[in-house]
């Protein structure tokens, strides 16, 4: 008797079906940041534009597996949309949260208010003469409406403002403090709110480790907070070093923000590996050594035993990170690979550095996530 045309089928697709489903199962799950601290905090990263463009080879599967919050490194500060009075540039802006949509990203945007990265006309009239208060403060609220509300309800966070502290506590003496004294940070918190009052409003800054710092920072806040301002959070920049500061150190910073009332995020975290010049901590974008070999030792690639002690203060951190993950709701790296650090060319210009968890081939570096899992 011939067999129908569906019993001649039937046999070799359900066969194939069943090898499908095994060689499926028989492959390895390709290990993942984020699913590792899926029920800690979203572990997010600093992208530049080609990143976000899939113009560096290998970025865009590095962003897919590992990462469910995106950061601008530069692409929104004030230089890079708002170069001129009347002309901003939304290019990188647009691409961002495009590429965020596509990853499911929690967003934020980096930075409304900093005293760096900024061009010269915002604090000056035509003829280069340093303007008042009151100008100062239409240009800050013209430039947060601007970009705010171009991106309101798919920007989901804001760093409102940068770095207002010295490390001693004291006030910044930047431009935006000298002409328009404190209030300029009420100002621009006031302003992000009312644009779009559903993204979370952020202070960031770094050294916060640093207890006068801290506490300073911490006034201020409160202080905004009854007065009806509201600022959701403190970033934590987490530029630190293989064996400074200490876990107890950075864990008091943590319980300190907590304590106050104040969303944790540690922002902008790196760990510099390389020797430096003198002795000093932070992100400070104005010292600047020229480029020399002495502070360079690891130009033809880390070693063995640095980069198991780099893997080892990432372990240690991230220990204490999810020790702490019912007050800390995002961790941050400051650069998706080694090649793409600030730290190659801060505080010393033209060095090799290896301060993240992927290698310049786009590599987790061997270790962590091993240490990582639950006993």
């Amino acid at each position: 008797m011939l067999a129908t045309y569906s019993q001649k089928f039937i046999l070799p697709t359900y066969l194939v079906i069943l090898i499908l489903l095994n060689f499926s199962c028989q492959q390895p799950k390709r290990e993942s940041l984020k699913d590792e601290f899926s029920s800690d905090f979203r572990i997010g990263v600093a992208v530049n534009g080609r990143q976000i463009t899939d113009e560096v080879d290998g970025a865009d599967s590095l962003l897919h597996l590992h990462f469910n919050s995106l950061t601008p490194e530069n692409g929104l500060k004030w230089s890079r949309v708002h170069p001129e009075e009347d002309r901003y540039s939304f290019e990188f802006g647009d691409a961002f949260v495009t590429k965020g949509k596509e990853l499911d990203a929690f967003l934020v945007g980096h930075t409304l208010v900093w005293h760096q990265q900024i061009p010269d006309w915002v604090f000056q009239d035509q003829e280069g003469q340093l303007i008042d208060a009151e100008l100062l403060q239409k240009r800050l609220e013209n430039h947060i409406e601007t970009v705010v509300g171009r991106y309101k309800g798919d920007i989901h966070a804001w760093d409102v403002v940068n770095e207002a502290f010295e490390d001693d506590g004291t006030w910044r003496k930047t431009s935006w403090y000298l002409l328009m004294g404190e209030d300029y940070i009420a100002q621009a918190f006031r302003k992000a709110n009312r644009i779009d009052p559903n993204s979370e409003l952020y202070y960031n800054d770094y050294n916060v480790w640093k207890p006068e710092k801290r506490k300073a920072i911490l006034e201020m806040a409160q202080a905004l907070r009854k007065q009806g301002v509201r600022i959701d959070g403190i970033g934590m920049q987490g530029h630190y070093r293989l064996d400074f500061p200490s876990l107890d150190m950075i864990e008091q910073a943590i319980l300190d923000i907590h304590e106050a009332g104040f969303d944790v995020m540690v922002t902008e975290l790196d760990v510099d590996i390389l020797p430096r010049p003198s002795d000093f901590d932070g992100a400070d974008l104005e010292i600047s050594f020229a480029e020399s070999e002495r502070w360079n030792p690891f130009k033809d690639g880390i070693t063995l035993e640095k980069e198991a002690e780099l893997v080892r203060r990432y372990q240690s951190l991230f220990q204490l990170f999810r020790k702490h993950s019912d007050k800390i709701s995002r961790v941050t790296f400051w650069g998706l690979q080694d090649g793409s650090s600030w730290l190659n060319n801060w505080p010393v210009r033209g060095r090799t550095n290896f301060p993240l968890l992927f290698d310049r081939n786009k590599r987790l570096k061997p270790g962590f996530l091993e240490a990582m899992k639950p006993e």
